[in-house]
């Protein structure tokens, strides 16, 4: 990598040949995540010479957090999304009956077997992980790593150890961490770490927060059975994404049993003889096995010394970067999660990739943040792209078409559940130009990602209306869709660039 020249927002960046003879690597990267596992590889690949360290993997315990595969394999979207097929199979076997099924005999669930299988999942994963390092050429080292100096990074071992090395480049990628409210009796509660690895399947469960991981595990526990009470702040969980499809949500959570307290927050938990007691601010005492704070998320930052080597950061914690991952120390530079800029998975792969493509293979990329689909895995799930319609009404110079369809799934026809799928696409009525889709139902994440494709492409609602769907299917409404629901005026705003 010797005397490379990058190109970074048309400035050129000429490295010195000597001094970079005298670098460990050229890239050390701190956390090995999605983002850092991505960056890491794709680096080594353009010839880089890479170190990269994280804390080891304990598939028991949640206590110390660690392992190849960041927070999304081990503690996060994998483990997860497994419980959350685990909680579907609840009603899929209460809908199997209308279909034929006679199930005569009890069914149990059996929660020990799920985790052992989920486990064995993140550990299969988790040394894929190493091997993808490996084989790219990847040093790993386990330990904790800190920013001593703009080229030095510090890890520290498991038994106290300290080693030092040096690097042309540093990459923070140590992502973020489940955060906690201050509330007497808040260590009474748990995170989604612990709710991942319980030791027991909890009967009663009161969760704090409207987020979209509050929203998961009321459905996962709910579809195994469990007594599920849901309080969060807002009139609606899952603020930031559509209004409509929020309100979807939370009636398909009250319709499969859930116990929805909006306006409501917890004050105080208490240890009781069969449990924990959840005080609320309106005087109600529910009594649980296990109270959930799903309440945010805060950057991983505290303990890797970036103020005093002159990295800036946000009033949250989290790391400030230019458009090209850059913080304000010239060879230091931050992505995924611990940047707060959009915190999924494939943002921190996107970032990772364009980082490795602009430092090392001088394609001078940033990241491209438009159209990013993303989805919420409720029970019924909920999958989003683009502008929602209030966004779109707040960025929109015209007036915006807002085309929707709500109908019974064919299958809830024949068992009976009443469920309904919404689907909404929101147009610019001026250019035809689809600025977002959303839809609440089954397989919404499936057809979701397809329709991702057609907006980030620049599709037009007649493009829409003129493609020949599937039937029959759920994901032809998307293109059945002729007569708009509402035309809303814009707010006056300049248009949004997407």
């Amino acid at each position: 990598m010797a005397g490379r020249k990058m190109l970074i927002g048309g400035e050129e960046n000429q490295s010195n040949v000597e001094d970079e003879a005298h670098y460990d690597f050229d890239l050390f990267v701190i956390g090995a995540g999605s983002g850092g596992v991505r960056a890491a590889r794709f680096s080594a690949n353009f010839g880089a010479k890479v170190g990269i360290c994280e804390l080891p993997f304990h598939p028991i315990s949640s206590e110390v957090i660690g392992g190849v595969g960041g927070t999304c394999v081990i503690r996060g979207c994998v483990p997860k999304k497994i419980l959350v097929y685990g909680g579907a199979f609840g009603g899929e076997l209460e809908d199997a009956k209308s279909f034929g099924w006679e199930l005569n005999e009890k069914i149990d669930f059996n929660w020990k077997k799920l985790l052992q299988k989920k486990t064995d999942e993140i550990i299969r994963l988790n040394n894929i992980y190493k091997r993808l390092l490996s084989n790219a050429g990847v040093k790993l080292y386990e330990g904790e790593g800190r920013i001593v100096g703009p080229n030095e990074v510090q890890v520290t071992q498991i038994d106290g150890t300290k080693l030092s090395y040096s690097a042309k480049h540093i990459l923070i990628a140590t992502g973020s961490r489940a955060q906690r409210p201050n509330i007497p009796g808040q260590e009474l509660a748990i995170t989604s770490d612990e709710a991942l690895s319980l030791e027991e399947f909890p009967k009663r469960v009161v969760i704090l927060g409207g987020g979209y991981i509050s929203v998961e595990f009321a459905s996962i526990w709910r579809g195994m059975g469990a007594n599920v009470d849901l309080c969060f702040r807002k009139e609606l969980p899952l603020r930031g994404f559509d209004d409509e499809m929020r309100a979807a949500v939370a009636r398909n959570l009250e319709g499969r049993g859930v116990q929805v307290h909006p306006r409501t927050t917890l004050t105080e938990l208490v240890k009781t003889d069969r449990g924990v007691m959840a005080r609320t601010d309106h005087g109600e005492e529910i009594e649980a096995d296990v109270v959930l704070f799903a309440t945010g998320r805060s950057p991983n930052t505290k303990r890797l010394n970036l103020e005093a080597v002159g990295v800036e950061l946000d009033q949250t914690g989290a790391v400030k970067v230019d458009e090209y991952s850059r913080t304000s120390v010239p060879t230091i530079w931050a992505i995924g999660d611990v940047t707060n800029r959009m915190n999924l998975t494939p943002v921190a792969l996107m970032e990772g990739t364009c980082f490795a493509k602009t430092v090392f293979g001088g394609q001078n990329i940033k990241p491209d943040y438009n159209y990013i689909a993303c989805a919420v895995f409720s029970i019924p799930p909920l999958a989003v792209v683009g502008l929602s319609e209030e966004q779109a009404i707040e960025q929109a110079n015209g007036d915006i078409l807002v085309f929707t369809s709500s109908f019974n799934p064919m299958k809830n026809t024949i068992s009976q559940r009443q469920e309904k799928t919404i689907m909404k696409l929101v147009v610019d009525a001026e250019t035809d130009k689809v600025l977002g889709a959303s839809m609440c139902g089954p397989d919404a994440p499936e057809i979701m990602q397809g329709i991702a494709i057609a907006l980030k492409c620049g599709a037009t609602k007649a493009q829409f209306d003129s493609t020949v769907g599937i039937h029959p299917s759920a994901a032809e409404e998307f293109v059945t869709m002729r007569e708009a629901s509402r035309r809303v005026p814009g707010a006056g705003k300049p248009k949004t660039n997407l």
